[in-house]
């Protein structure tokens, strides 16, 4: 398929498609016409770029992997330093979940707070 259609079935742009060739995540063989042809596994090879992406690694890391990423990694036998990746990546997630709810725990304790006042001061006038 031509890359467009991998963009389209993936839901990417054909410059993210690109940019997962130019970092070696993604290959393409040339037609006659020198446009890029990809395999059907690219859209399965896409797709796990997107989810990686979205978790928050970037390309150089998802490189790493890069051999772990054929098929869906859901059903596919566990590749090493892919779950060693995961679970870093599982870890800092984590932790930001950690410090997102102290945020969030002191800016509502805050809010209960001035709700508090507003009222006093109201009662008051």
């Amino acid at each position: 398929m031509r890359i467009g259609e991998l963009a389209r079935r993936c839901g990417v742009t054909v410059r993210a498609i690109r940019y997962y060739e130019s970092l070696g995540l993604l290959t393409s063989r040339r037609g006659p016409n020198g446009y890029r042809i990809f395999d059907e596994s690219a859209v399965s090879r896409v797709r796990n770029i997107r989810m990686l992406l979205d978790s928050g690694l970037d390309g150089a890391s998802i490189a790493v992997v890069g051999h772990c990423l054929e098929d869906d990694l859901n059903g596919s036998e566990p590749c090493a330093a892919a779950v060693e990746l995961y679970e870093q990546r599982l870890a800092a997630v984590d932790e930001r979940v950690r410090r997102l709810t102290a945020v969030r725990e002191q800016l509502a304790r805050r809010v209960t707070e001035l709700r508090g006042n507003t009222r006093k001061v109201r009662a008051d006038a």
